[in-house]
């Protein structure tokens, strides 16, 4: 009894994760305060009075460009939404990945209070929630989820495609007359 109360008091409800999953490295930590900065105006992403036809295809490659690059952070934004509106409606596979996730919980507290070990050899514990995934991976076909996957793959090019064909970023950046930065090489 008393290993098991000092084990709940050492790791919580904190599944232990390998060192190399973890967020706390920097550069991770970097990405996703860099993400946060360069997030622009909601108001000025949506702003439908912004919505122009470009007025030639090469126009509208150097618009796509240029607005993919000035809205990437809302853009990832906007990919992390519809995820959670997937996961949301769709209760199966919420309970697929609570199990798996429930499951590697279990693996890292057994793991904790003893090692396994097959055939004398200790089994890593990244090696033991590399199991646990292969063995959900049926229960995440079942549950829809490469289903999900493509449809928010599909869904996010689409409307970030439909936000970078038509948002008018000249009117943000400089006028339709005047050249973009960046130079596309005629072949």
């Amino acid at each position: 009894m008393g290993s098991t109360h000092q084990l709940s008091k050492n790791s919580g409800w904190i599944m232990q994760l390998p060192v190399q999953l973890q967020m706390a490295s920097p550069a991770a930590k970097e990405w996703l305060q860099k993400r946060r900065d360069n997030v622009r105006p909601w108001t000025l992403f949506v702003n439908t009075g912004k919505f122009k036809a470009p007025a030639s295809v090469q126009r509208w490659t150097k618009r796509i460009a240029k607005n993919v690059d000035y809205f990437q952070s809302n853009y990832v934004f906007v990919f992390i939404v519809l995820i959670i509106y997937c996961l949301i409606t769709s209760p199966l596979l919420l309970i697929a990945i609570a199990a798996a996730l429930g499951g590697c919980h279990i693996i890292s507290l057994k793991n904790a209070e003893k090692k396994l070990v097959i055939g004398g050899h200790e089994v890593p514990l990244v090696h033991q929630y590399a199991v646990m995934g292969i063995i959900s991976l049926p229960v995440f076909y079942w549950a829809g989820a490469g289903a999900v996957l493509f449809w928010v793959l599909g869904a996010s090019f689409f409307i970030i495609m439909l936000h970078a064909s038509l948002y008018n970023i000249e009117s943000i950046l400089g006028s339709e007359d005047e050249p973009f930065e960046m130079q596309m090489e005629q072949v």
